[in-house]
């Protein structure tokens, strides 16, 4: 009976072990603040490290101006500046929209079509490790100086990334998921939309953030490099270059910096985080 007494406390034990407190809500505020402090203060260190590079002269101030002067220049030319950040952004949208559209047709075919797969999976790898840059001597033959020419390399730097992200998320999925969808009665189409497509979200979510990484940066390097027209972020960019105005240099840069922080914060943040909830990996309800 002592034997029986023991394993029963042990069990015992043992099960109020597994009971994990769950964390209480959060109020919104104290979520933005946990959020936000951090960048905060990395924020902070930046600017008294760029105040202390000035104090230094590390550089002449055509070079390299300070951060007062920086800001003063955002804040008196923001009419010009929003003007080529809308054009940047609509470029950027369209080019990242097409990009989109083909990487996941080609990677649905690419996952799916054994045949494909040999034939071109390997191509759409080499095509993703292709700098940007080498695509533009084609796409002004092609496209002369206009926005085709930019959408072009857009779709060309962003698509790869994407159709990799989708081919590399349905490769992972767990057969039995498929193996369900069948006896469930989803033909092929129904299959595509109900089973892999979600099975493969998170991966998919992946590739879709590094192509618009991708796009940015063909988009900005076409804007400065390629004499694209237009008022835009990268012709800004090389105006006050030619100028030798480092403070506008300096605005310009901190707007993309926001813009890129924006982006990953307020689209692909939430959507990773929402995805995490939905397969159980975070409590909902302590976000």
């Amino acid at each position: 009976m002592a034997v029986e007494s023991h394993d029963l406390g042990s069990l015992e034990r043992g099960l109020d072990a597994l009971e994990v407190p769950v964390a209480a809500k959060q109020s919104p505020g104290r979520r933005i603040w946990r959020a936000t402090w951090p960048k905060l203060v990395a924020v902070a260190l930046f600017l008294g490290f760029w105040q202390f590079l000035i104090w230094i002269q590390w550089k002449p101030e055509y070079a390299l101006a300070s951060p007062e002067k920086t800001f003063s220049t955002l804040v008196d030319n923001w009419d010009v500046i929003a003007e080529a950040m809308w054009t940047t952004l609509r470029r950027g949208l369209q080019g990242y929209a097409m990009a989109i559209a083909v990487g996941v047709v080609i990677g649905a075919a690419v996952a799916r079509i054994p045949v494909l797969r040999a034939g071109i999976g390997s191509m759409i790898t080499g095509l993703q490790t292709m700098p940007s840059v080498a695509w533009y001597p084609l796409a002004l033959l092609l496209f002369k100086l206009s926005e085709g020419a930019i959408f072009f390399v857009v779709v060309v730097g962003a698509a790869p990334a994407i159709a990799n992200g989708l081919i590399n998320g349905v490769d992972n999925i767990n057969p039995v998921l498929l193996r369900a969808g069948k006896v469930l009665g989803a033909k092929r189409l129904d299959s595509v939309r109900y089973v892999i497509l979600p099975a493969a979200l998170p991966s998919f979510v992946g590739g879709l953030k590094q192509g618009w990484a991708f796009a940015w940066r063909s988009l900005l390097a076409g804007e400065i490099i390629g004499g694209i027209a237009g008022y835009s972020l990268g012709q800004q960019l090389a105006a006050n270059r030619d100028l030798a105005d480092a403070a506008g240099v300096q605005a310009v840069m901190i707007v993309l910096f926001v813009i890129g922080v924006l982006v990953d914060a307020l689209v692909f943040g939430v959507a990773e985080r929402k995805i995490r909830q939905r397969y159980g990996l975070i409590d909902a309800a302590a976000t």
